[in-house]
């Protein structure tokens, strides 16, 4: 059975409630379960650009979208139960590392206690529901070694965001314990998962400080592409490979809630992650035009220099792989961006059908 059709026996007429949905990787997880039949709810707050994909989709209208704080915990429960979910998605987050040196107890804030907070309004949850926790590749205490990390290394975090979900992390281990621990899923009947994903890139991204927005827009201006650390190696992966592990492993939940209560890693195969450098170099060879201009600044806040991820785990227990190279990642992106004027929805809908054949 292909993966869609594989999905949608899971997914079709099945309540889904996202947290950050009016995100970059939240927005696309929303369309892809409106075409696998879900009945969707989101939470977050309000988009902060217009040309997002929340918009072209006019999700405001299409899904039950409710504007609010992942810290407003009143707002954020009564959400939850008023619409009783089958599965819940927590991707709500403040995501960006630079912005965490800026923020760094707002950051903290956001990526734990807001995760305390959706499992809080879980614990009172009157039937069964499957949880997927999305956090990051940087919750790993990075030792800048060149071996991939995998989903038994120690946890930590250098910068506040890296720490912040390192720390979501230990609330969520705390919870499954102590309230939704896998030997007694008879008597609360949920399964909760984590899920830790690479560096996402694809069409609808606009956030200030992440690379392929800031080449994107470098483009458009007609002006070089600054690049702050071009030796800095990561795992890319167009966004629809965690989207599409997140639902699998959803999926595996409501098969077995308690064997797949775990994490898990999604990322590129081994050998096709880049550095910086390389990609911002395939990004203007696929635009067709373009420059960039090195700037390195030794008084910066640090930022890890390599990061890998083993995803053996996800390809043996959850038949997960990536199915795009680098380069179809890249191509894709580069193509959604140069329409973004256009039909945006033909265009998202015709790259998730792409990636499903």
């Amino acid at each position: 059975m292909e993966i869609k059709e594989q999905l949608k026996t899971t997914y079709a007429g099945k309540k889904v409630y996202i947290t950050g949905h009016t995100g970059f990787k939240g927005s696309w997880l929303v369309r892809v379960l409106q075409l696998l039949g879900a009945e969707v709810k989101g939470y977050a707050l309000a988009p902060a650009y217009e040309n997002t994909l929340f918009h072209f989709f006019n999700y405001q209208q299409s899904i039950q979208s409710e504007f609010g704080d992942i810290l407003n915990k009143d707002q954020l429960m009564k959400s939850i139960l008023d619409f009783q979910p089958d599965y819940i998605f927590h991707l709500a987050a403040q995501p960006l590392v630079r912005d965490s040196y800026a923020r760094p107890s707002y950051t903290f804030d956001v990526n734990a206690t807001g995760t305390a907070n959706v499992l809080d309004a879980v614990r009172l949850l009157e039937k069964p529901c499957q949880v997927i926790c999305i956090t990051t590749d940087k919750v790993y205490e990075n030792r800048e070694w060149v071996h991939p990390y995998r989903e038994t290394d120690e946890l930590g975090g250098y910068d506040p965001y890296s720490a912040s979900k390192a720390a979501a992390e230990i609330v969520i281990q705390s919870y499954r314990r102590s309230f939704f621990n896998p030997k007694s899923y008879t008597q609360h009947n949920k399964s909760i998962s984590v899920a830790r994903a690479g560096n996402v890139i694809g069409g609808g991204d606009w956030s200030t400080d992440r690379l392929i927005p800031d080449i994107i827009k470098a483009m458009f201006e007609g002006r070089p592409v600054i690049v702050r650390n071009p030796n800095a190696i990561r795992p890319w992966q167009h966004v629809l490979e965690p989207v599409i592990g997140y639902l699998l492993l959803g999926q595996k939940q409501t098969i077995d809630p308690i064997a797949y209560a775990q994490a898990y890693n999604f990322g590129p195969e081994i050998d096709d992650t880049l550095a910086v450098e390389t990609l911002v170099k395939k990004v203007i060879t696929t635009w067709g035009s373009g420059s960039y201009d090195v700037q390195v600044n030794p008084n910066a806040p640090h930022e890890a220099g390599i990061l890998r991820l083993d995803i053996s785990k996800a390809y043996l227990e959850l038949g997960w792989k990536p199915k795009w190279k680098a380069s179809d990642s890249i191509q894709n992106t580069v193509a959604w961006y140069k329409n973004h004027t256009g039909d945006i929805q033909s265009i998202t809908d015709q790259q998730i059908d792409a990636y499903w054949n």
